[in-house]
Order: structure tokens, then sequence, then C-alpha cells
């Protein structure tokens, strides 16, 4: 076990969570109530995990590999509940569970991506940014929001883990690219996995499209 090793509250959940990313969270279940207050007390972070399959209400079992979360706008309504946004930190691998409270904790260690040569990812770096833009675009234009974004992280793990978090793909392939211990890699599974999306997208969006306006492209 590292010596870095942490006791971690744990909130499993169908979804997965990238550093750097952000998500709204609202906690009504009274074991995460209690798990808030307890993270609010003694003023540390908890971990969100993506839940297997298999599992089953109150004993849910989830992937070896995490995100710490800082919490920010935390807010309690009158009969109990928080709402709150929950900041991705880092990443944190499983080493052992506990069930010894109300809510499911564990021993958890540092989980990162080995070290690579900077030269290595400038060109994934500038292809998957390409393809994700056209990507995200054409995202909010079938949703009718304003096409206008920030812009993309410059750093390449970052810029892995943000554009992981908005691809629309299944939790299984989003835990695989958040267990990956190459940015390259991750940004090259990215890539393939926006060729194959980007050509999808156009066709679903010209379909919607008036024919007189399908008929120009």
């Amino acid at each position: 076990m590292s010596i870095t090793a942490i006791e971690l509250p744990l909130f499993p959940l169908d979804v997965v969570l990238f550093p750097g990313t952000v998500m709204p969270l609202h906690i009504f279940e009274p074991r995460y109530r209690q798990m808030i207050q307890d993270c609010q007390r003694t003023q540390k972070p908890f971990g969100i995990v993506l839940t297997k399959p298999e599992s089953v209400y109150l004993h849910e079992v989830p992937y070896s590999v995490g995100t710490m979360v800082q919490m920010r706008n935390v807010e309690r309504t009158e009969d109990g509940r928080f709402t709150l946004m929950a900041i991705g930190t880092r990443r944190f691998r499983i080493v052992s569970q506990h069930r010894d409270r109300p809510y499911l904790s564990a021993t958890v260690e540092p989980f990162m991506d080995d070290p690579e040569p900077a030269q290595i990812l400038t060109l994934p770096m500038a292809q998957v940014c390409g393809l994700f833009r056209n990507y995200l675009e054409m995202l909010l234009e079938a949703a009718n929001e304003d096409s206008s974004y920030a812009d993309l992280p410059e750093d390449p793990e970052d810029l892995s883990y943000f554009i992981a978090y908005f691809l629309e793909v299944q939790n299984e392939t989003k835990q695989r690219l958040l267990e990956g211990t190459s940015t390259q890699e991750r940004l090259r599974d990215e890539i393939n996995i926006l060729r194959r999306e980007v050509p999808f997208m156009r066709q679903i969006l010209s379909k919607n499209l008036p024919e007189d306006r399908s008929m120009l492209n």
C-alpha cells in the first residue's frame, strides 16, 4: 500500500466523473446526507465512483478507479437534502473497501498517468481538438444551445479528461478512459471515437434540417 493512501467516503453513481470537470449533485438519501455532513465537519473530500452493473441497492459494487471531488456551493434544504457542485480533482485507486458507516468508504491511493515526452502528444492533441470542436458544435446545435464555448484545456492530460467527460458514449467506455495510464493512448482512443461520432452526428442533424437546407450539404 502506498504511504499516501487515505480513507475516503465513496459516492457510487451511474456516471463517470473526470478530474477538472464539474457535476451538480442533489443529495437526498439519508446515508449520503450523512456523508456530506461528515465531509463538512472534517473538511475532507469524497470520491465519485461508477457503480458496476451487477450492483444492488445498498450494496453497490464500485469500479476500482474513481475521482476525488471538492464540494462547492453547498446548500441544505429545509427537509435536510443537499445540493452542491462536485469538482473533480484527481484520480484514485481503491485499495480496500469498508462498510462500517451508513455509506461506503475505502482506503485509496493516488492513480496517475505514466510520464510521457511532450513531443509525442502534440499531434494527437491537435487532431482531437479539431474533431472535438466539430463534435461539440453539433451537440449544441442539436440541443438548440449557443455554439460558443470556452477554450479547451492546454495541458494534454487535462484535455483528455475534459473530452472524455463530454463524449456521448457508454459509461463502461468512459471508465476505461478513466482507468488508462497513458495520456497519448487516451487521446488516440478519443480520436477514434470522434471519427465515428462526428459523421454520425452530422448525418442525424442533416435529417433534422428542413429539406432546402439539407440539400445544400
